[in-house]
């Protein structure tokens, strides 16, 4: 099996930053140390330094390409594939290539030289990756076209940055280095601004860093290297989902700031028990905050809290972690160190910084309290009678046995009623047991009876054991039993978010609503109702008198308010969690509100950029040509024949009438956006209006079959012909020579359709509904207009009540079709509803849809 090539991309920032001139460096440095190096395809672009690079390698043929009745030479695979060089280079890595080729683009002509196993040499620019496209597109208001997907590139075996300053580049442009000397001043003035330069090198760069940092990850990874290199600077703070948590991300923050370009990280550590003391309320409002600075918010699972800790920033390549100090007390401290502690004694490389806070040293004491008991307060206090009353009756029956049982048997038969009463009554009643057991066995059945001795060493060794038995198991299966429902309870929990995730992931624009509607459900309250500043925002059920009332504050300005019985203290947390998804829920639709109200602007925005930029380039050539013209006729220094005359006279009238259209185009579509547009709606005779548009035009070569016996149609005559003149000026501009296009229509179901046909290359299905765009033009060739033509036609068609559209021509090429109403008989006269056969053949394209 052949080995892959190996693939080198020569990134630049902009046009003109020299990544061919570098390309074909390296290409002479290879054929020096005798590497058989071939030039594919290079773009010299006229630039005489770089042709002169072209000397002394090996040219391969291009591959001779037509479309639209031009011709392009393109890159070649089969001759790269025949000749087998070791390297090969191929210029603009994001070029599309002519329809009819092997392949769409040229980066995937590439794949196929590698997986030949050559080795490719190419260039990019930083605004043909898809990515950052419609960055570089609001950046430089120019839309890029061609584009190659990050994959591609970050897939590579070397990227090369080819960097520039901006005033460099601007020096190099303006003394013809780039582009020829007619287009300087425009190009300076526009896309290679200062500005839009040094934004297209910060994004180069950006981009170049994450792949950087991929290639690192892959190393350390591939190496099994866990240790820290710092070679950039990633801050990671943990969390709890305690109060602290505002504070530690903040400094963590401050430290990032610090080092400029530092990554900022925030993680929480679930254990993997499921079980947590962490507030979902204050995780997802520290996590909007994380975000809110910059930072990313991760989170993971972990028996160990350091360990799991340490190894997140470990695969992170994190280079200081900011804890916060341990909110225990110092006698918990005496026993345990901390995470605080351990994080710091494992951490190696990374610095560790103790963040102290409010809550720091305060201790835990009613949490631990709650958490010892582990049982509901009237299980506890009846454990307590269990064991008053177990224990004497199981002293009366053994009495009354006699002793015909052993003192072993009696204290095992006590050990078992202490693991009935925990198993019962939780820790404390069978502590309470045990040391009660325990004197009783002492006083009845422990030699000298009667008494609190014990005479026998070996007796007093067996209560001894018992008392120790009888704690621990105690422990133990009181332990065991809390974690079973706190293991039940957090279930429930999840499988209560998880309905609450799947009504979040289903919901429409009444997300918030759902979810206070099934938190009401959920615990059967009569209403909850989410509250702004004292305001109700959003609320679900309706209360009545006298019901019960409770708030759960979300944060400084939102509270979740309870109507109805009061919600289980274990359920704090499952409302605490309702209430960050109501709240962020209320974020997302008022973001989307926004984005709403900011979509028409960024639609005028993007029609203000389209229009400046189309003005400033198609009104400019009219214009030029018109001022041309007639200073060529004021000059005193040529003397003008009569013949000369006239045609300089006749290009003048020709542009300013070019320009009158363009001017007219832009009116009329400012009119049609702004709804003012005067339309005057009549009866019309298809067969007529048609040879008036063909007049506009100048009477151009189209076949013409509108049949007889059609119904007149309802349209604004001059609207009409304006919207006829375009799509017919297009239909002839496309079609081949000596094929004319054709104008045909037909009627069906109280609608009259105008066909306008032409052989011509057509409109590929996945730009039909961009063609309609104002400003667009699918196509390089300079045809006079601003794109306006068919965005214009569809507005003009929509206000008159029908629609255009288009469809493919069977056979090739494209059909454009106007609908519009019929117009109604007049009264008591019964008009034909479908169109009379035509004795002209069947147009091509055309269709009975009748």
């Amino acid at each position: 099996m052949t080995a892959r090539g190996r693939l080198r991309i020569y990134l630049g920032a902009a046009p003109g930053v020299g990544k061919t001139y570098a390309m074909l460096g390296e290409a002479h440095r290879r054929a020096e140390r005798g590497t058989d190096v071939v030039v594919g395809l290079v773009e010299t672009h006229g630039r005489p330094r770089t042709a002169a690079l072209l000397e002394g390698l090996e040219v391969l043929p291009r591959r001779d390409a037509e479309y639209r009745g031009a011709r392009f030479a393109e890159l070649d695979v089969d001759a790269v594939l025949r000749r087998r060089p070791d390297v090969v280079l191929v210029d603009e890595l994001a070029h599309t290539n002519v329809p009819g080729g092997r392949n769409e683009k040229r980066w995937q002509d590439v794949r196929e030289i590698l997986a030949a196993g050559i080795d490719v040499v190419t260039t990019v620019n930083v605004q043909h990756l898809e990515s950052v496209n419609d960055v570089v597109e609001q950046i430089t208001g120019v839309p890029q076209r061609e584009t190659v997907p990050d994959a591609v590139v970050r897939g590579a075996d070397q990227v090369e940055l080819v960097d520039m300053a901006p005033e460099a580049l601007r020096r190099r442009m303006a003394h013809g280095n780039v582009y020829a000397p007619e287009r300087i001043d425009a190009a300076l003035g526009n896309y290679f601004r200062v500005g839009n330069l040094t934004a297209l090198r910060e994004l180069a760069l950006l981009w170049l860093a994450g792949k950087v940092d991929d290639q690192l990850g892959r190393y350390r990874a591939e190496h099994g290297i866990r240790g820290t290199w710092e070679a950039r600077e990633r801050v990671v703070v943990a969390l709890t989902g305690g109060p602290e948590g505002d504070t530690l991300i903040r400094r963590a923050a401050r430290i990032a700031g610090r080092n400029k370009g530092a990554d900022l990280l925030a993680v929480h550590v679930t254990r993997s028990d499921g079980l947590t003391d962490a507030a979902p309320a204050e995780l997802t409002r520290q996590r909007v905050l994380v975000e809110s600075l910059g930072g990313s918010y991760h989170q993971v699972v972990g028996a160990n809290v350091p360990d799991a800790l340490l190894d997140f920033a470990r695969g992170a390549n994190a280079t200081q972690l900011v804890l916060g100090a341990s909110r225990r007390g110092r006698l918990a401290q005496l026993f345990s160190r901390g995470v605080g502690v351990t994080t710091t004694a494992r951490s190696g490389a990374i610095d560790v910084h103790l963040v102290t806070h409010s809550e720091a040293g305060q201790g835990r004491r009613w949490k631990a309290l709650r958490t010892a008991w582990g049982v509901p307060a009237r299980r506890r206090d009846a454990g307590f009678g269990l064991a008053a009353v177990l224990l004497p009756l199981l002293t009366w029956l053994l009495h009354l046995a006699d002793g015909a049982l052993s003192l072993t048997s009696d204290i095992l038969l006590f050990q078992a009623a202490v693991v009935g009463v925990a198993l019962f009554g939780g820790l404390y009643p069978a502590l309470f047991a045990a040391v009660g057991g325990s004197l009783l066995l002492n006083y009845y059945f422990t030699p000298p009876i009667g008494r609190f001795t014990v005479q026998s060493p070996e007796a007093l060794l067996q209560l001894g054991i018992y008392v120790v038995v009888g704690v621990t198991v105690s422990t133990i299966v009181d332990v065991v039993a809390r974690r079973g429902r706190e293991a039940a309870r957090a279930r429930a929990e999840a499988e209560t978010l998880s309905t609450l995730a799947g009504d979040i992931l289903r919901g429409d624009e009444r997300v918030l609503a759902a979810i206070l509607d099934r938190l009401r459900e959920t615990f059967g309250l009569v209403s909850v109702a989410l509250l702004e500043d004292g305001e109700v925002v959003a609320s679900a059920g309706e209360a009545g008198p006298g019901t019960c009332e409770s708030e759960v504050p979300v944060d400084d300005a939102l509270v979740l308010v309870l109507r109805g019985r009061p919600v289980p203290a274990a359920a704090q947390r499952v409302v605490e969690a309702f209430a960050a998804q109501a709240a962020v829920a209320l974020r997302q639709s008022r973001l989307a509100a926004e984005a709403d109200r900011a979509a028409p602007l960024a639609a005028a925005d993007r029609m203000r950029t389209a229009l400046l930029n189309a003005v400033s380039h198609d009104l400019r050539t009219p214009l030029a040509s018109a001022k041309a013209a007639v200073e060529s006729l004021r000059s005193r220094e040529v003397v003008w024949s009569d013949h000369d005359r006239a045609e300089l006279t006749a290009t003048a009238a020709e542009s300013l009438e070019r320009l009158d259209r363009l001017v007219a185009n832009l009116l009329d579509m400012s009119r049609l956006q702004a709804g003012a547009l005067g339309v005057a709606v009549r009866p019309l005779a298809a067969g007529d209006v048609v040879p008036a548009a063909l007049a506009d035009l100048g009477g151009p070569d189209v076949r013409i079959a509108v049949p007889d016996g059609l119904p007149e149609l309802l349209a604004d005559p001059a609207l009409l012909e304006r919207v006829l003149s375009n799509l017919i000026g297009n239909a002839v501009r496309h079609a081949p020579p000596g094929v004319p296009a054709l104008v045909t229509a037909s009627a069906h179901a109280g609608r009259v359709e105008l066909r306008v046909v032409d052989r011509g290359p057509g409109v590929p299905p996945a730009d039909r509904d961009r063609v309609f765009e104002p400003f667009q033009r699918l196509d390089d060739r300079d045809n006079g207009g601003a794109g306006l033509g068919l965005a214009l036609s569809r507005g003009l068609a929509e206000a008159m009540g029908g629609s255009l559209g288009m469809e493919e021509t069977p056979g090739g090429g494209l059909t454009m079709i106007v609908d519009l109403p019929a117009a109604p008989p007049p009264d008591g006269i019964m008009r034909a509803c479908h169109s009379e056969p035509s004795s002209s053949p069947e147009p091509p394209g055309a269709s009975d849809r009748a």
